[in-house]
């Protein structure tokens, strides 16, 4: 009895070291391959964004590890977090994605982040699309920006068929 109760201990105080790999990375491992071989896009999300956020928590902990020694419940909150970001209860990986990270990419005002407009003078027109466009005729003419203009609708339409074509396929 002596014997089965230090094991019991042992697991119980080891809990995060024995459950966290099963969580992190053995089921995450299972549930991708199985996402890759459906036909489903909701589970391609959840695990591609699981194994970003993986990614992110990686970086972090060893970025900080020093400081997380400090904390002794880290661990404990590390598998919380994983349990959430895994268990198909709570598909907590597409639920960030949907709501932190989709927004961050489609909307247009923060699309803008990175852009640095030009000097602008007081005569100057602002930094936009029509006066780049406005601009490219001053300096091709009419019939450039027309042909220019047939030439990306070839591609697209060229481009879309390619997309449906991939659709197609069987991976």
């Amino acid at each position: 009895m002596g014997s089965s109760d230090n094991l019991f201990t042992l697991l119980l105080k080891n809990f995060d070291v024995f459950a966290g790999p099963l969580v992190a990375l053995v089921y995450p491992l299972y549930a991708s391959i199985q996402a890759i071989e459906s036909r489903s896009r909701s589970d391609d999300l959840q695990w591609l964004t699981y194994w970003v956020l993986y990614s992110l928590i990686t970086l972090f902990e060893l970025t900080f590890s020093k400081v997380l020694e400090w904390f002794p419940i880290w661990p404990y909150a590390k598998l919380i977090a994983t349990c959430w970001l895994v268990l198909p209860q709570f598909n907590g990986a597409a639920y960030v994605y949907k709501h932190f990270i989709r927004p961050f990419y489609t909307n247009p005002q923060t699309v803008k982040l990175w852009y640095v407009p030009r000097k602008k003078d007081s005569f100057s027109k602002p930094d936009d699309i029509l006066t780049a466009a406005e601009k490219y005729i001053e300096e091709h003419g009419t019939e450039a920006f027309e042909a220019l203009i047939r030439k990306a609708e070839r591609d697209g339409r060229a481009r879309s068929n390619f997309l449906v074509f991939d659709e197609d396929y069987q991976y």
